[in-house]
């Protein structure tokens, strides 16, 4: 709907009548208290009722123009409809391990489905129902690398977790590194409540820093971790005493995924242990809209100029 700002400064349309009456007509004189150009043409006794009633129209176009000055100046509005905004519950930032045993099949249903998109699918429902949080996705192989900054748009960071592909950061498994990553990408956040979830099917031997280094800094810097280790029952590529050492250093929870169901149960177990804030705010996007009357008043204005200039050419 459109508002004024200002409605008030309407009150002055009368003005410029109040004027024509209030003020004393201009005498024929060049000592005129006040000189109107041309108006002795229009109301000329010589001239017919229908050649005075067509010299009137610029008197029309001059209340056109005063009325556009004033809707100008009275700053028009255009308030849209409530938009709701997501409130900043956490900041939560999502590890993914791409190493090249993240290839390696995983029981679902009966049937074998790598352990990357068991992954993805279940991150993925995780991720849409964040509403509220920014989420940020970190992945990591041999090295690691941010893909998505913390955001509100879960769209798009669900759509760059279901791009990635195994090997694309190396074959190796840098978990320390991960963490520092995310420990430095979430210290620049004014948030208290940042939480990481990392989640990896091997060992760390990659990397520049340790596991257990990083979670010492993450813990310090008040970043809660938790851990997720994937892998059929029996598997030795995965080290579950240093996922639980960094998980308990900094206040987090270790989870086991033996197949895609534990996977689902822990990601849903971990959306109740951080639940979402449910608060919303809301706004009305505002338009100004007050350049449409002021480009009308300018060809208004334009237009009583030609006039004038064609009549003190012909007259």
């Amino acid at each position: 709907m459109i508002t004024f700002s200002w409605p008030w400064l309407f009150a002055l349309l009368p003005v410029p009548f109040l004027l024509r009456y209030i003020l004393p007509v201009a005498a024929s004189g060049n000592d005129a208290a006040l000189r109107v150009p041309y108006l002795a043409d229009f109301e000329s006794e010589h001239t017919t009722p229908a050649q005075r009633s067509l010299r009137r129209w610029p008197l029309f176009i001059y209340f056109l123009l005063w009325l556009c000055l004033l809707g100008a100046a009275a700053k028009p509005q255009w308030i849209g409809e409530p938009v709701e905004l997501p409130v900043s519950g956490r900041d939560l930032m999502l590890a993914i391990d791409l190493s090249g045993s993240m290839d390696h099949t995983f029981t679902h249903s009966f049937r074998n489905v790598t352990k990357l998109h068991a992954t993805k699918a279940v991150a993925g429902d995780f991720i849409d129902k964040r509403v509220g949080d920014r989420i940020g996705l970190i992945l990591f192989g041999e090295q690691a690398y941010v893909q998505a900054p913390l955001t509100f748009d879960r769209t798009t960071v669900k759509t760059l977790l279901l791009e990635a592909v195994t090997g694309l950061a190396g074959k190796s498994t840098a978990i320390g590194d991960a963490i520092g990553l995310a420990v430095k990408r979430l210290d620049t956040e004014n948030n208290q409540d940042r939480v990481l979830i990392l989640l990896t099917d091997g060992v760390s031997n990659a990397g520049e820093i340790r596991p257990e280094k990083a979670a010492e800094i993450a813990a310090k810097k008040g970043l809660k971790i938790h851990t997720v280790g994937i892998g059929s029952r029996g598997s030795r590529e995965l080290n579950e005493q240093t996922l639980k050492t960094v998980a308990q250093r900094t206040g987090g929870r270790y989870f086991r995924a033996h197949d895609v169901a534990e996977l689902q149960q822990i990601y849903a177990l971990i959306d109740e242990l951080e639940p979402v804030e449910r608060d919303t705010q809301s706004y009305r996007p505002t338009w100004s809209l007050f350049y449409w009357p002021l480009s009308i008043a300018l060809i208004l204005a334009s237009l009583l100029a030609l006039a004038t200039l064609y009549r003190r050419r012909w007259i």
